[in-house]
């Protein structure tokens, strides 16, 4: 993160992905795969509503360590089918938008993403 960002404003951005989140489920039946697609505006939505709550409660550089332990948790899911582990994509979506959200540096996430176990080894 460039600069700590103050608990407001993390919490008005984390509201905003929420409200995009929402959208998203309104329209997913107008996709090609709508229970893929809403399951994961859903799961965008619940992680959204997760990083709230302990940004409501923790500082941001806390918030951050909380997101980059949950992204590196994240099995690799790339290359699958599009419509094939909407709940991991839409974590790791979510995930990913709050990074750069928070301006992470591209490094950090990288070094992040390079922890995450393969699809099927514990998780």
């Amino acid at each position: 993160m460039k600069a700590p960002i103050p608990t407001e404003t993390l919490l008005q951005g984390l509201k905003h992905y929420r409200r995009i989140a929402r959208q998203d489920l309104l329209r997913a039946a107008e996709t090609p795969f709508p229970e893929a697609f809403q399951v994961h505006a859903e799961t965008r939505r619940a992680v959204y509503s997760d990083l709230e709550v302990y940004a409501a409660q923790h500082a941001s550089d806390e918030v951050l360590a909380y997101a980059l332990q949950l992204y590196s948790a994240l099995p690799f899911v790339t290359g699958t089918a599009e419509d094939a582990h909407p709940d991991i994509k839409g974590r790791e979506n979510a995930l990913e938008n709050f990074f750069l959200m928070v301006g992470l540096d591209p490094r950090t996430r990288r070094e992040a993403r390079s922890k995450r176990p393969k699809l099927g080894s514990g998780v």
